[in-house]
């Protein structure tokens, strides 16, 4: 920063010499006393250029910590939204697939297939929690905070939908269970004619 006072400086005393001798007739005259407040006020100008140049530099390195900051926020968020969808999805299976299977009303038949629907479900969110361990925890997969955040939002919304599967099939085997239990207590009823 000096050298560039220095040749500012230097740039200017060597315009007022030239322009001085170019011009004269006789002997030049110099008022020192503006020379010396322009040179005052070239040195102020560049302490508050620098002065700037610093304080853009801080404000870039802020900006980008902030937005550190935010993506590490987003895939917190993401990650507490799946780890909540993950724990729904094992409680929907653990109370509401053994009341559904334990049901008289349905068939020894669709009892594996009622269990290998739910088991898929939960095999693809269990892939899906260790495809989120490989990302958060590897660094073979050389991603920027931003980019992690985006993929665990997809995964988030992926654990959203699976909620949503699994609690649409345990809706409906409950529908076909209250269908049959009531076709049974229709053909069961005692008739007083």
């Amino acid at each position: 920063m000096k050298h560039i006072i220095k040749k500012i400086m230097l740039s200017v005393l060597v315009a007022i010499v030239v322009n001085g001798h170019a011009m004269a007739q006789g002997m030049p005259v110099y008022d020192n006393t503006n020379f010396i407040s322009l040179t005052k006020s070239l040195i102020e100008t560049a302490k508050q250029t620098s002065q700037l140049l610093k304080t853009v530099d801080f404000l870039k390195q802020q900006k980008e910590n902030i937005d550190k900051v935010n993506n590490v926020i987003k895939q917190l968020k993401a990650i507490r939204e799946l780890a909540k969808n993950n724990q729904r999805l094992y409680e929907v299976v653990q109370n509401d697939l053994r009341q559904i299977l334990n049901s008289p009303f349905i068939k020894p038949d669709e009892v594996t297939r009622i269990s290998d629907s739910f088991d898929a479900i939960l095999q693809n969110s269990i892939e899906g929690m260790e495809y989120i361990d490989q990302i958060l925890s590897s660094d073979n997969l050389k991603m920027t905070d931003a980019e992690r955040a985006e993929v665990l939002k997809e995964q988030e919304l992926q654990s959203k939908e699976m909620v949503a599967e699994i609690e649409a099939k345990t809706r409906r085997y409950r529908e076909i269970i209250a269908f049959r239990e009531m076709q049974h207590t229709i053909n069961n009823r005692e008739t007083n004619y």
